[in-house]
């Protein structure tokens, strides 16, 4: 017995810890209302989340959570945003569904533009489809496009259950995090790393964000 326990002891030091990668729970939460979140996007200065959802797009600060606007998305019969982008200044942004129709809006008046023909900083068509956004497509079928993000060493991965699985360089998992208030298994959260914090959505409306372990 003493023989065991002294093989344990010399066993178990050795053993590697598994990595933190970021801080649980969250530090902050940002809630939509009973909305999916699709997609996420930081404004230029930093200072204001988009965020993507089953109905279109909200524009929030990003201190205290505040709606600054609201940007209906409907085309093709479908109001459920997969991409959603600023362009550089962060006075327009630009939303895009699963048939690839984009839709620019102003940030200052919250109206849509129609013109989309002279901005040159929005996908084109090519570039659309590249996203996996094209005519075609079923409006039943999800085409999240922030299933993966990287910071240093670790890349966060989204997985079923709308849970996030971090692995190292080597592609071990090091750790995860589950949201039992989502109901939808098919629901992938949006991974965003930015300025020392990890940020996801949940199917319930939440944009989480998570503090970075210190290394």
């Amino acid at each position: 017995m003493k023989k065991s326990l002294l093989a344990l002891a010399f066993i178990f030091p050795m053993l590697p810890a598994t990595a933190q990668v970021v801080l649980d729970p969250p530090v902050k939460t940002i809630n939509l209302g009973k909305v999916e979140v699709t997609c996420l996007a930081l404004a230029p200065k930093g200072d204001r989340i988009l965020v993507g959802t089953a109905r279109g797009a909200e524009l929030r600060d990003l201190e205290t959570g505040k709606r600054i606007a609201d940007f209906p998305y409907d085309e093709d019969g479908s109001s459920v945003v997969y991409h959603a982008a600023f362009n550089d200044n962060g006075e327009y942004v630009v939303l895009i569904g699963f048939a690839g129709t984009r839709e620019v809006w102003d940030v200052k008046t919250g109206k849509q533009d129609k013109m989309i023909a002279r901005y040159k900083w929005i996908p084109d068509a090519i570039r659309t489809r590249e996203l996996g956004l094209k005519k075609g497509n079923s409006e039943f079928d999800r085409f999240y496009q922030q299933t993966e993000a990287v910071h240093g060493p670790f890349t966060a991965k989204a997985v079923k259950d709308g849970g996030v699985v971090f692995t190292d360089a080597a592609g071990n998992a090091v750790q995860s995090l589950a949201y039992p208030q989502n109901k939808d298994q098919h629901h992938r959260a949006p991974c965003l790393f930015h300025n020392g914090q990890f940020i996801t959505g949940t199917d319930d409306g939440r944009v989480l964000f998570h503090d970075l372990a210190k290394p």
